[in-house]
């Protein structure tokens, strides 16, 4: 943990430095090492006193050299509003930098005005208008998703992401009802099964195209014993377990 700047340690910072000279990043992990505390705490701290220090991002390596800066710069100024950064990094130089290279670059350069605005993407549109009109028309009389995917042949999944953003754009709008939801719609693979207790529990986990372990554990869960697993067991062991830990 950082310790806090008192006059002790602001003073042994200050003797530890030069006036006029910058503190690079190596002298910052030196510093901080001395101080025990880190080097943004370090930086921080002589910024505020009125030291010059290296700024962390000063140490990275250009992938651009001096040269192909002044011909990224020639290149803009002789086709100002011209291209893209996309078609720039594929013109540039035979495409040699991303486009995230290039716009990183002259956002440094200070030249994004010589950049062509790219065009803005417009999503196409999954509903028409006068599907929407018919949505919320039905949404309002008490139709269900299902009655409005019909309607609409659309999947249920789309009317509820249409339905959300109605919620978020049309005021008063709510979800519609759904008349089945996922958690009625599914079957119980264990009640399927008449003889579980005569089965073991790799049988049924071939008869339900489970793992062994994914069915141990819908067995405790539900406190089902089978031929070669007491689930009624282990189930009541995690009860107790669990009344153990509330009364401590």
């Amino acid at each position: 943990m950082a310790q806090a700047w008192n006059d002790t340690r602001t003073e042994l910072l200050e003797n530890s430095v030069e006036d006029g000279v910058e503190v690079t990043q190596e002298d910052l992990v030196a510093l901080a090492d001395l101080l025990e505390t880190s080097t943004r705490s370090v930086g921080s701290k002589l910024r505020k006193l009125g030291y010059d220090v290296q700024l962390a991002a000063a140490t990275v390596s250009s992938k651009w050299t001096e040269n192909e800066g002044d011909a990224l710069i020639e290149f803009l100024e002789d086709n100002a509003g011209t291209y893209t950064y996309k078609e720039i990094a594929a013109t540039f130089m035979g495409g040699s930098f991303s486009s995230k290279a290039v716009q990183g670059k002259i956002l440094s350069l200070e030249m994004t005005d010589a950049v062509k605005p790219a065009e803005k993407v417009v999503a196409a549109r999954q509903y028409t208008e006068e599907q929407e009109e018919t949505f919320l028309e039905m949404a309002s009389s008490g139709a269900s998703i299902e009655e409005i995917a019909a309607a609409m042949d659309k999947t249920k999944q789309s009317v509820r992401g249409k339905a959300l953003s109605f919620i978020r754009t049309v005021e008063g709008f709510s979800m519609p009802h759904q008349e089945t939801t996922v958690s009625s719609a599914k079957s119980d693979p264990l009640g399927e099964l008449d003889n579980i207790g005569e089965m073991t529990v790799e049988e049924i986990a071939e008869a339900l195209d489970k793992t062994p372990r994914g069915v141990k554990t819908s067995l405790t869960r539900r406190g089902i014993s089978c031929a070669n697993y007491d689930g009624a067991k282990k189930a009541a062991a995690a009860i107790k377990r669990r009344e153990e830990s509330n009364n401590d």
